[in-house]
């Protein structure tokens, strides 16, 4: 009877556990369950919600696994035998209802919020999205900037106040953005482009990563995303477009051999239609190429 208590209660004593180490967790130890924007607001609690309608389930069969086997040990002799209950009707009812019910409830959350939190779907704001292009490589990140004309390499700047728009592909095998402290993951993809629309409801420094294993730089491969206030923006634009870095066709290249643990990198212009070239690179050609650098970067030759 030890072991079957032992086996009972191994459950309630993982949540005990995740319970306790959660307390001492920050923001950057446990993002998810603290969130910075209201993308990551509403997936923490559709997490909470789905969450709680499972333990609907768990915790009577928990607790009653507990009063059956306290109730029918073999100590006990004033215990009722009853074998003959399978055809009762109460029975049945609460262990075909109860899971319909949640199924019926967790498919429409599923089907509501996969339209409502749509990576895809613009955010509202009182000012138009902030766009970034995000390419993966081996093993780091390269953001370039359309509106400003410059690149980072393993950081992501933009303004707290406007949503944010990144466009993402990859020049290497699958990766997958994520920074969990202001939404989920979309992945990166060679000769395919996919979106991901997140805001920063404050000001911070924010970490994210590939989530999707890519090879030994891989858990190297993270960067840190600062939502700046619209002046500290405009001191970091001025910054980098000063740099003396420039991420022409010979330097992008160079940067996209593979290397771990880059550290943060700036350059002040980089190629033209750099993203759409890197798409063009994976699929077939039509034509001839706009320029030599075009050439050079899609055949990926030095």
């Amino acid at each position: 009877m030890q072991d079957i208590l032992c086996r009972s209660l191994r459950p309630l004593f993982v949540l005990l556990a995740a319970g306790f180490l959660l307390q001492g967790c920050g923001v950057s130890d446990a993002p998810v369950l603290f969130p910075k924007g209201p993308i990551a607001l509403a997936e923490r609690n559709l997490l909470f919600i789905a969450f709680g309608l499972m333990m609907i389930v768990a915790i009577p069969a928990i607790l009653l696994t507990l009063l059956f086997v306290w109730r029918y040990r073999r100590s006990n002799e004033t215990a009722t035998y009853q074998p003959e209950w399978d055809g009762s009707w109460k029975v049945e009812t609460v262990v075909w209802l109860v899971p319909a019910a949640i199924i019926v409830v967790l498919g429409t959350l599923v089907w509501t919020n996969t339209h409502r939190l749509d990576p895809y779907r613009e955010l509202a704001g009182d000012k138009p999205a902030f766009k970034v292009q995000a390419i993966a490589l081996d093993w780091k990140w390269l953001f370039l900037y359309p509106e400003l004309g410059v690149a980072s390499v393993n950081e992501l700047a933009f303004p707290q106040d406007r949503p944010l728009s990144i466009e993402i592909t990859s020049d290497t095998v699958m990766n997958s953005l994520m920074i969990p402290a202001l939404g989920g993951q979309i992945y990166a993809m060679a000769g395919m482009r996919s979106e991901l629309n997140l805001i920063a409801s404050e000001t911070g420094v924010f970490m994210g990563r590939n989530t999707m294993y890519s090879g030994d730089g891989f858990s190297d491969q993270h960067f840190k995303a600062h939502a700046m206030s619209e002046a500290d923006f405009t001191a970091w634009t001025t910054k980098v477009s000063g740099e003396a870095q420039v991420l022409d066709a010979d330097a992008y290249l160079k940067l996209r051999e593979q290397s771990i643990a880059d550290p943060v990198a700036h350059f002040s212009a980089y190629e033209k239609d750099l993203f759409k070239l890197i798409l063009r690179k994976y699929a077939p050609i039509v034509g001839p190429y706009e320029s030599e650098a075009a050439e050079l970067i899609c055949r990926g030759a030095a």
